[in-house]
């Protein structure tokens, strides 16, 4: 197993190399403040370019944000139930109108 990322060794790690966090923003095209505030709020964009640039895989360097879960809050048969409420009421409002 590699080291283990914090963000204190990812900053020195960037310094050792001559980058900053806004360094890093303008050579990859994303926003300074997306790129400064990839330690609360998770970008994926921002932790690829931290990640390229470091050689090493985004997993490693925020390994509670990977692998990405793609759960859903509403179960299928939820969705189905919401979405013919709202055609439901659209046809409604069609009558009324």
């Amino acid at each position: 197993m590699g080291m283990i990322w914090t963000k204190p060794k990812i900053k020195c790690a960037l310094e050792e190399r001559g980058m900053t966090l806004t360094g890093l923003a303008d050579l990859n095209g994303i926003n300074p403040s997306v790129m400064r505030n990839v330690w609360t709020r998770g970008s994926r964009g921002a932790e690829k370019a931290l990640a390229e640039f470091l050689d090493v895989k985004p997993a490693e360097l925020f390994p509670d944000r990977y692998p990405i879960r793609k759960s859903r809050l509403l179960s299928k048969e939820n969705e189905a139930l919401i979405e013919r409420a709202k055609a439901q009421r659209a046809a409604d409002n069609g009558c009324a109108a």
